[in-house]
């Protein structure tokens, strides 16, 4: 077959294929041109998912007759100066939207810039131009597109429900809302609930929309992102580790401006949030890149959702840094959500199960209620006394039954410590309510995070072993940490091949006290089992200290002494990251007095 050239209608048409994939497509391209245009009101309207109908109505600058036909001819754009494909400032500037539209459906263009006495409006119906013609119309700019590929059956047939295209535009929308605070947003429809985000300015202006788009309990359960570091600058807000989502539908990012989906800033946040969540857990993320336009292509993808740095490893890094030092400044604050689910699961007292009839007492005594104690017949660990700091493990013979908090130290965050619940759960008192805190997952971060902080400075402080502990494992487990020996003494774990079935450790990291070693030893064992090289225990270096740190803090069924107790959350409080485990769950949960008094019907 000879080579030819193809009609315009069919490059027209080819094009659309690219750019316009759906009718939310559409509405993105189209809202683009109103924010490059000026615009601070933009009202979008749509039927039935955008097939039928989608109306653009902005108050941008408009266009005169000349711009408003060049509008609607493919590579006519005026937001590219210059022709430098590198200084890419604008959201749209391949001028081929409305080409691609007019070719797929029935588009309508209208137009007034503010010094002319009335608008114009030119049809292009599905790639049949008429006019331009005059039109009475305030100052701005109104587009229709009507009847989306009604004369292309084969791209109509492959749209979702109306119910779906609906909710894509949606999603788009609250996009382009989150990336233009300073605009006034409205979406509406006969398909839809109307939406209406107002426009906010000066500071907080950030967070105000985004509270209006993702609600106010994404920012009480987030921290505010704002560094600059080798001329990219991070800012947004992103989610506590304990406040997640089961995908990623709630990570949003942005650069200079433009919502993308982009590899390195998604592994980014993953790597940020590495010690902190689930892995089937996705934190909540809105992220904003300003960068260089120069060291940025946003030409890789023909919708413009995708984008390539010059520099990955720098933009990588600067987010990573940005997420860690906000989550590092917020301590050991824990989501709100956290305490909603608790208060969830209380069942009302008038929809319980009724309770069976209590034994009576016995004849000729009274009821005698059982006295609280602190302790039990095992030794509780031993704390250092000097404020906020946990110390080596001994087995003191004191037993505290009562305390009485001081007033000094009624004031911590925390709060002070009141009991202990089920051998593992801590009740503190502040000023605002109630806390229950998991000294086992508490004290698991605290630990893990001292193993970092002594691995920044060099190899981890070990203490010898009076006697070598033997522990029998697999002859394969013996030559893997055999193998491995070298590079576990970077941890404080010294240990040698005995004999082939068995390894004696002489060593183990003093921050651990006499922790269970043999379990640890497995556990490690079983890591370098699953690793499958020890040459992978570099790059796994966060795993091997969080098996430690599990190993090495207090565990449950463990009874603390109240003065114990206390300097745990003392430690919290000054622990970066204290508010969840290295697993990802929360290592307390704070009730506010008024969310007690909601349970008992004493709010108003």
């Amino acid at each position: 077959m000879p080579i030819r050239q193809l009609p315009e209608d069919l490059i027209n048409r080819i094009a659309a294929g690219e750019v316009v994939e759906r009718p939310a497509s559409v509405v993105k391209e189209l809202v683009e041109n109103s924010i490059d245009a000026g615009a601070r009101r933009i009202t979008v309207s749509t039927a039935n998912g955008g097939m039928d109908l989608i109306r653009i109505a902005d108050d941008g600058h408009g266009m005169d007759r000349e711009d408003l036909l060049l509008s609607v001819e493919r590579h006519a754009t005026s937001k590219l100066s210059a022709d430098d494909l590198d200084d890419i400032r604008t959201l749209g500037f391949r001028g081929e939207a409305l080409a691609s539209i007019g070719s797929v459906a029935r588009l309508s263009v209208a137009s007034r810039p503010a010094d002319a006495e009335s608008g114009l409006v030119i049809v292009v119906d599905n790639g049949r131009r008429t006019g331009p013609v005059p039109q009475a119309m305030n100052r701005g700019t109104v587009i229709e597109v009507k009847d989306l590929f009604a004369q292309v059956p084969a791209r109509r047939k492959f749209l979702k429900s109306a119910r779906a295209e609906t909710a894509a535009i949606t999603d788009v929308m609250k996009r382009l809302a989150m990336a233009n605070p300073e605009i006034h947003f409205v979406l509406e429809g006969t398909d839809r609930t109307a939406s209406n985000w107002p426009a906010v300015s000066g500071e907080g202006a950030l967070a105000a929309r985004l509270g209006q788009v993702m609600g106010g309990d994404f920012i009480d359960n987030a921290v505010t992102l704002a560094t600059a570091r080798h001329g990219i600058v991070v800012a947004g807000m992103a989610g506590l580790p304990t406040y997640t989502r089961a995908n990623s539908l709630s990570q949003f990012y942005f650069v200079n401006g433009r919502s993308v989906r982009d590899k390195v800033l998604v592994g980014a946040v993953r790597a940020a949030y590495a010690d902190y969540t689930f892995r089937d857990r996705f934190p909540v993320v809105s992220l904003y890149i300003a960068i260089d336009p120069a060291e940025v292509d946003v030409n890789v993808h023909p919708a413009k959702a995708e984008l390539r740095f010059r520099d990955q490893g720098a933009v990588r890094g600067a987010v990573i840094r940005a997420i860690g030092m906000a989550l590092a400044a917020a301590g050991f604050k824990a989501s709100t959500s956290v305490a909603e689910d608790i208060l969830g699961a209380f069942t009302a007292p008038e929809l319980a199960e009724p309770a069976a009839p209590a034994p009576l007492a016995p004849a000729g005594g009274g009821y005698q209620p059982q006295r609280l104690s602190f302790a039990n017949e095992r030794a509780p660990l031993s704390f250092d006394r000097s404020p906020g700091r946990l110390a080596g493990f001994t087995e003191p013979s004191a037993r505290v039954e009562r305390f009485e908090p001081t007033a000094e130290v009624a004031d911590y965050p925390l709060g002070t410590a009141r009991a202990q619940m089920f051998d593992n759960y801590i009740i503190a008192q502040n000023g605002d309510g109630l806390l229950l805190v998991d000294q086992h997952a508490a004290h698991e971060r605290l630990v893990y995070e001292r193993f970092k902080a002594q691995l920044a400075s060099g190899p981890v402080p070990s203490q010898a072993q009076l006697i070598p502990v033997i522990i029998e494992l697999p002859e394969e487990d013996c030559s893997r940490l055999e193998e491995a020996a070298p590079e576990l003494e970077r941890f404080g774990l010294y240990l040698d091949r005995f004999g082939p079935r068995a390894i004696a450790v002489r060593e183990t990291p003093a921050l651990l006290g006499n922790s269970d070693i043999s379990g640890l030893v497995r556990d490690l064992a079983d890591g370098l089992a699953e690793w499958d090289s020890a040459a992978a225990l570099t790059d796994r270096m966060e795993a091997i200290i969080g098996r430690m740190a599990c190993h090495g803090s207090v565990r449950s069924g463990r009874r603390l002494r109240v003065d114990e107790m206390n300097a745990l959350l003392r430690d919290m409080e000054a622990t970066p990251h204290s508010g969840q485990c290295i697993h990802g769950r929360p290592t307390y949960v704070e009730l506010k007095k008024g969310d007690i008094e909601r349970l008992f019907g004493r709010s108003r």
